[in-house]
Formats: C-alpha cells, sequence, structure tokens
C-alpha cells in the first residue's frame, strides 16, 4: 500500500495547525505511519499461514481463524490511520474555499486565509471532534473484536467443521503484543493531544471575545 498521499496530507494540514496541532501531525507521521510501514506491516505479513491449529481436518484453520481474528489487526490499524488523519480536509477544503472566494472576488478578503477564526475556527474544531471520536470508536472497536488488548499464545477453538476442541497457535505472539500496546499507547497520546488542542482553542477565544465585549461595554 502506498502512503503518500497520507503524507501529503499531513504536510498540508500541518501548515493551519496549531502548536499542540503540529505536534499531532508528528506523532501520527512519525509514531504510527513509519512505524506501521517500516515494521507492523511485515510482522503481520503472513499470520494466516503462520497460524496452526494440532489437527488436519479440511476448514478447520480457517474457520478458527476467522472466529478469533475477524479482522487482521494490521488492516484495522491501517483503516484507522486513514480515518482519523481524513477529518483534516476539511480544514484544508475550508482554506482553499477562503483562497479560492478571494481570487472569485479579486480582492482581499481575509487577513490571512489559513488563519483559524470565524468559520474556519468551528470547522477546525469540528474536525478535532471527529478525529477524537474515532480514536476512541477504534480502541472500543480493538477491545470488543478480540475481548481485550491481548494476543494470547493459545487458543481453543471447537467450531464446526472441527471435530472436537483443538489447540491453535499465534505466531509471534509477543512481538504482536508489543507492537499492539505501542498502538494502543500512540492513539491514547493522540486523543490527550486532541482534547488539549481543544481546550486551548475555546479558551483562547473564550477570552478573545470576552476581552472584544469588555472593551465595548467601556467604550
Amino acid at each position: 500500500m502506498s502512503w503518500a498521499f497520507l503524507r501529503d496530507l499531513l504536510s498540508g494540514v500541518n501548515k493551519y495547525s496549531t502548536g499542540i496541532g503540529r505536534i499531532w501531525v508528528a506523532v501520527v507521521f512519525m509514531f504510527r505511519l513509519l512505524v506501521y510501514v517500516a515494521a507492523a506491516e511485515n510482522i503481520w505479513k503472513h499470520e494466516r499461514d503462520e497460524f496452526e491449529c494440532n489437527i488436519k481436518q479440511p476448514g478447520c484453520e480457517n474457520v478458527c481463524f476467522d472466529h478469533f481474528f475477524p479482522v487482521s489487526h494490521i488492516r484495522l490499524w491501517a483503516l484507522q490511520l486513514i480515518m482519523v488523519s481524513t477529518p483534516s480536509l476539511l480544514v484544508v477544503f475550508h482554506v482553499a474555499y477562503r483562497e479560492n472566494r478571494e481570487k472569485h472576488h479579486n480582492q482581499k478578503l481575509y487577513k490571512n486565509p489559513g488563519k483559524i477564526d470565524g468559520g474556519l475556527l468551528c470547522t477546525y474544531l469540528i474536525s478535532l471532534f471527529l478525529k477524537t471520536g474515532l480514536e476512541i470508536a477504534f480502541l472500543v472497536l480493538f477491545y470488543k473484536l478480540y475481548n481485550g488488548f491481548k494476543i494470547p499464545r493459545l487458543v481453543k477453538c471447537d467450531i464446526k467443521p472441527c471435530p472436537n476442541t483443538v489447540d491453535c497457535y499465534i505466531s509471534k505472539p509477543t512481538e504482536k503484543m508489543i507492537f499492539l500496546y505501542f498502538l494502543v499507547a500512540t492513539s491514547c497520546l493522540c486523543i490527550v493531544l486532541n482534547l488539549g488542542e481543544l481546550s486551548y482553542l475555546i479558551f483562547k477565544y473564550s477570552i478573545k471575545c470576552y476581552l472584544k465585549r469588555h472593551v465595548k461595554k467601556q467604550q
């Protein structure tokens, strides 16, 4: 899979982000995207071929693997990366709309099209809410699909066409567990950064509005 589009998206978003937003971009790019491409993808590359059960009954291994791994960890992680980065497109599109509007009217309508204020502030806040919600939703999904954030060495399966309860072994469980914990930790860090940026922007513009009203009253 080519991740160039996501890299370009994050680079574009970085221009219009706050300081906390730039840290979020760095975390997503360095500790999630690069780790995924450089290491994690290879660990799960042959997970189906390396999943073994102590029986040669045709179809048994297939149904057991599908039962315990309805969705591959690594594919779900890839989907999560795409989904949590997509809301940032709202900000990029809004800035592009401002720039096109200025070109259409052939005059300066904004002090800076990329400055977070007015309608762009609302768009930015919506993107933060969406990113936070998606991060939490994927963590819950991981937890529900795999009965917790763990990868057992051995699973017992008694699903047909298996004739009885069979033992199935997962390859490289310790290595996969380390990357799974890393995934959860970076997701939690991104949630904290998003909430921190939300709080910062709301506080900043609440103070700004309060000061404006105070000045008007005095005048």
